[in-house]
């Protein structure tokens, strides 16, 4: 495993997906945009026009669980949406434990946004920063 990797965050959602970047070597993320989403659909037009403009290594979805593990109803969703960016893209998918990055991210804005777009692109800097800070084993 090459220690320069570069990776893309995502926070997976029905209307939204947050998108950030990360490279292993510095161990850090940057938030960088809010895809749309039609019902989960992602729009895979601008998820390409990212894929072509960063080239990541991997990606990385952050994974919707309960606060006590189990699934959440989202789940399902998030795993066939990291699958699927696994087959369009040829690229290796992880997922993480996403539970209370939203919250985290509204933390981190300290009242300066209230958008969810903010939110959403903050939240997936912070769901590629948990895994760069000491990648796990991936979630089924």
């Amino acid at each position: 495993m090459s220690a320069a990797r570069t990776l893309l965050g995502f926070d997976y959602g029905l209307k939204r997906i947050g998108v950030a970047v990360g490279q292993e070597l510095t161990g850090t993320a940057s938030a960088l945009t809010t895809v749309a989403a039609r019902d989960g659909k992602p729009d895979w037009d601008a998820i390409g026009r990212l894929m072509d403009e960063w080239r990541p290594d991997a990606v990385v979805v952050g994974l919707p669980l309960n606060m006590d593990g189990s699934d959440h109803e989202l789940s399902r969703r998030a795993r066939r949406f990291g699958n699927q960016l696994h087959g369009r893209y040829n690229l290796p998918a992880h997922f993480i434990d996403e539970r209370l990055s939203s919250l985290e991210a509204e933390a981190l804005l300290k009242g300066r946004s209230r958008r969810k777009e903010d939110i959403d692109k903050l939240a997936a800097q912070v769901i590629l920063e948990t895994w760069l800070s000491a990648p796990p084993q991936d979630t089924p």
